[in-house]
């Protein structure tokens, strides 16, 4: 029994570490050059979701590593809105914790994208002067981030593919890291 259980903190540990590593590769690819909004961070925030479940760690891990990117890239008004769309993404990753197949993985990659669009570029036409404060200018600013709203959704779904695809490949390969398939709560 002891035994057991010594196997499951294990695998927990070592599963904690190997999506902390996704994490930081993340981060790392969102601070190399990329076409605009082609970036992991959603995924990033999806994954920690998925794979933290209802844990602090779910939004300090993707926030953390959003913020020292941010060290890099800079700070800009919309900060708040960026932060707070991806805590949106990690509580949508949260919800398919025990669904991470496809289909369900798809769903939570474009609910994502979309509430990223929708949520920035509000926050674009709210605080900055660059369109007009009335339900045209909202509706040209709608219009002119559909190309990076395309961009957002093409890098979530290709670093879905990866964090995710990655983390059940390692899973596969390393039989100890099954033990503690539930979130990663140590």
């Amino acid at each position: 029994m002891m035994g057991k259980t010594n196997l499951e903190k294990n695998s927990v540990l070592y599963r904690t570490a190997i999506a902390v590593c996704f994490l930081v590769f993340a981060a790392l690819v969102r601070v190399m050059p990329h076409p605009w909004n082609f970036t992991p961070v959603g995924a990033m925030a999806l994954f920690s979701g998925a794979k933290f479940g209802r844990s602090w760690r779910a939004f300090l891990f993707p926030l953390a590593a959003l913020f020292c990117g941010d060290l890099f890239i800079g700070f800009h008004r919309l900060m708040p809105a960026v932060y707070l769309s991806f805590c949106v993404s990690v509580l949508i990753g949260m919800a398919c914790r025990n669904r991470q197949s496809l289909v369900p993985l798809a769903g939570a990659t474009f609910a994502g994208a979309l509430q990223f669009f929708l949520v920035t570029n509000f926050a674009v036409w709210a605080w900055e002067r660059t369109y007009a404060h009335t339900a045209a200018g909202l509706t040209a600013c709608y219009i002119a981030g559909i190309p990076y709203f395309g961009n957002t959704l093409a890098g979530d779904g290709l670093y879905v593919a990866i964090l995710f695809g990655g983390f059940a490949l390692l899973e596969r390969l390393i039989p100890m890291l099954r033990a503690g398939e539930s979130e990663l709560t140590c």
